[in-house]
């Protein structure tokens, strides 16, 4: 399989954030996005941004910015399809999919989905807590392949990523959760803080 793209999910409306982009935040004085940018970039052969509204706001990052194909703001999975349109047209195979708000996801991330991939080549990344398995659907593997289908089931009005990913026999790639989980993401401005101090550990 062919180098994968990366597209950013950055078009949630952060309501407990106020508001606004939350990706255009400061931690550790930087955009988050710019932290997303930097964990993500050497592991893909390019990437784009996804959101909505004036493309113009995150001209800084010099990405692509493509926004969802579908009204109304559908969720994250109208982001990972505007994503797999997007690698179509570069001749991509498949594209991976990270969050706007979650600056610490692993490192070895793509390689790990591209191992874990079920037969349709899907994948979704997971971590555990406590014994409990936490599966992160707006981290995953998406095969170009699947983009009708994605497309139709959106369109008929499927919002639950885990639906449609369990539906195609998607995989899963499991991570450790220690010193603390990869994939916490930035809700609140309290969060913020907390990321503040990650930052040191990451």
């Amino acid at each position: 399989m062919s180098a994968a793209l990366g597209v950013i999910l950055a078009g949630g409306q952060a309501t407990r954030m106020g508001g606004g982009d939350k990706g255009l935040r400061s931690v550790a004085g930087r955009p988050l996005l710019a932290h997303v940018i930097d964990r993500l970039g050497p592991q893909v052969a390019g990437m784009a941004l996804n959101a909505n509204g004036d493309p113009a706001r995150f001209d800084m990052f010099g990405l692509p910015v493509i926004p969802d194909s579908l009204p109304d703001w559908p969720g994250p999975l109208a982001g990972v399809l505007a994503g797999m349109d997007w690698a179509a047209e570069q001749g991509a195979e498949a594209v991976v999919s990270v969050a706007a708000d979650t600056p610490f996801f692993p490192r070895d991330l793509v390689a790990r989905l591209r191992a874990a991939a079920g037969p349709s080549g899907l994948a979704l990344a997971a971590s555990r807590m406590e014994g409990k398995l936490w599966r992160h659907p707006t981290f995953g593997l998406w095969p170009v392949a699947l983009r009708a289908d994605l497309r139709s089931a959106l369109q008929g009005g499927l919002r639950k990523v885990v639906l449609w990913t369990d539906a195609h026999g998607a995989g899963c790639a499991e991570f450790a959760s220690d010193p603390f989980d990869p994939f916490f993401n930035i809700n609140t401005p309290e969060d913020i803080g907390t990321a503040e101090e990650l930052v040191r550990q990451a």
